[in-house]
């Protein structure tokens, strides 16, 4: 493993220093080339055609490599399931609008709510298994989200949208009412159509159901008004 490795930086090495030794070779032709041509110096035909031909390759090369470089640089598709954090704008986002985006290959809700979606999370507490999101608080919930609606900002629920129970992802019954395989006093929020578990608007479980806790909340916080980071807060950043 140590030996295959070892291979593996040293081939990425060399092929950095053979493109960037080609470019630089290539460039310095071309550049000598018109140093030659504007000082009206005799050139031949055939020293002409090499000359161009040094330095479209120079240029080829050394474009290649710069879009290599800048492609290293972006985090990588590993990176990204290893946990990198995920920006998302959220301006623009209506009341009962849901926007998806993955994190650690998991999808990560982020839900609008508005004042009468806020203010009916206290009435369903007796409904609840746990309220006040007290199980495995340290797994399922940070500390800024220990409160009724889970959340930094009241209107916004971020939450992984996996069911706790054998890991289906929920559907979104965010509009309140009477709805198929839902009660007629719905007050909105998500249905796993699996083993019939459901969650209000704060991603906590009602009573009675499968599933065993809460949503994740994962770890965020907001760089400003209109951007939110998912994967880091200010606790791991």
């Amino acid at each position: 493993m140590v030996l295959k490795s070892f291979s593996v930086i040293c081939l990425s090495r060399f092929r950095w220093f053979l493109m960037y030794n080609l470019g630089l070779h290539g460039l310095l032709v071309f550049t000598f080339g018109v140093i030659l041509m504007s000082n009206n110096q005799p050139v031949d035909k055939e020293r002409r055609v090499w000359m161009i031909a040094c330095g479209a390759a120079g240029g080829v090369a050394a474009t290649a490599t710069g879009a290599a470089f800048l492609s290293s640089m972006a985090p990588s598709e590993r990176a990204k399931a290893a946990g990198a954090p995920v920006e998302l704008d959220i301006s623009g986002m209506q009341p009962g609008e849901m926007k998806t985006v993955e994190w650690r290959g998991k999808p990560v809700w982020v839900v609008r709510r508005d004042e009468a979606m806020v203010e009916a999370l206290p009435t369903l507490d007796s409904q609840l298994a746990d309220p006040n999101s007290e199980r495995n608080p340290d797994g399922l919930t940070p500390e800024y989200a220990r409160n009724t609606h889970r959340s930094i900002k009241p209107e916004y629920l971020v939450a992984v949208g996996i069911c706790s129970h054998l890991g289906c992802s929920p559907s979104a019954r965010i509009e309140a009412g009477p709805q198929p395989s839902l009660p007629d006093d719905w007050k909105g929020g998500f249905f796993c159509p699996c083993h019939g578990s459901t969650f209000d608007l704060a991603g906590r479980v009602y009573a009675g159901k499968p599933a065993p806790d809460n949503l994740e909340v994962p770890p965020h916080k907001y760089l400003s008004d209109t951007k939110l980071l998912i994967g880091v807060d200010e606790k791991n950043a």
